[in-house]
């Protein structure tokens, strides 16, 4: 096994940097002609989806899934559309997670959530229109053959959908996580784990590893998606509302469970050490250079924001 991290972890910032260059240069009206010449009426939903796409945040999404690109010796530049698409589709989650029907926050990333600045209305149709053009990056721009595109275009569909992201939403509305500690995990690897799993399972579709590598990446997915809601949970507790960005206590207010509730104070952390180790165990059947991985790993282990 690798050594484990003694310091601070480095987040892979060169990855990032690519990503927030990316992300403000794409068009969500180019070339479709349905819109006639002059779409500026539509204006005011594009400016919705650009308030919460570019709020900020560290990427931790399209990074794991450049990260993991070059552990499977792809250039990064190649999965950027890719990349793009999984912080539309997260972004699309925030902003409709946030909605008064759903966890009713006023507060994302430092700033009022889209609803408040926008409006209930546009904030839907803002989140609907980002996983609408989350698919389109992905079939009209990712630069891999038909079949890796539908590959990647079926994850993130299955990501997001009933046995995803989605189906984690509504099992936690209705307090499925209350029942059990295996309820709860299962809540937190749909909710949250899902959509992580898919930004590496997207990088191998388009890699094609063999099988043994596929699927110990496919195995760390699993790890560091349940890691980071579980760190999340802890942050909810223990957190501090200028230094997350986001209101704390939210789960508590709401009636939620979270793993602090099931499990007691101290028994996330516990629960986050061994979830990290494994994370980390898992990379070292990954051939090539999996140094960002595994700082991303670390990141998440340790992060406070």
């Amino acid at each position: 096994m690798r050594a484990m991290a003694t310091t601070q972890p480095e987040f892979p910032v060169h990855l990032q940097e690519m990503v927030d260059a990316y992300l403000p240069a794409i068009d969500f009206r180019a070339g479709d002609d349905w819109l006639g010449d002059d779409s500026s009426d539509v204006q005011g939903l594009v400016d919705a989806m650009r308030y919460s796409l570019l709020a900020g945040g560290k990427r931790v999404r399209p990074v794991l899934c450049l990260a993991t690109a070059e552990a499977l010796d792809l250039d990064p530049h190649d999965l950027l559309p890719t990349a793009a698409a999984l912080e539309l589709i997260h972004t699309y989650s925030l902003i409709h997670d946030d909605l008064p029907a759903m966890d009713d926050d006023d507060l994302r990333r430092g700033r009022p959530t889209c609803h408040r600045a926008f409006g209930e209305d546009i904030a839907i149709l803002a989140g609907d229109a980002l996983f609408a053009e989350a698919m389109r990056l992905v079939c009209d721009l990712q630069p891999s053959p038909p079949d890796v595109r539908l590959a990647i275009a079926s994850e993130l569909a299955r990501a997001s959908g009933v046995a995803g992201m989605v189906g984690g939403q509504y099992l936690d509305l209705r307090d499925h996580a209350a029942a059990s500690a295996d309820a709860l995990q299962r809540v937190h690897l749909l909710k949250t784990g899902r959509l992580i799993a898919a930004a590496v399972r997207c990088a191998v579709a388009a890699g094609r590893p063999p099988t043994a590598v596929a699927e110990a990446l496919g195995s760390f997915a699993r790890e560091i998606g349940l890691l980071f809601q579980i760190v999340d949970d802890i942050l909810d507790v223990a957190g501090d509302t200028t230094t997350l960005g986001k209101s704390t206590g939210s789960d508590e207010r709401k009636g939620k469970v979270p793993s602090v509730t099931v499990h007691g104070p101290a028994r996330p952390r516990e629960l986050a050490a061994p979830c990290h180790e494994r994370a980390r165990s898992h990379l070292d059947a990954v051939p090539g250079s999996t140094d960002d991985l595994t700082a991303l790993t670390d990141m998440i282990y340790a992060r406070r924001s």
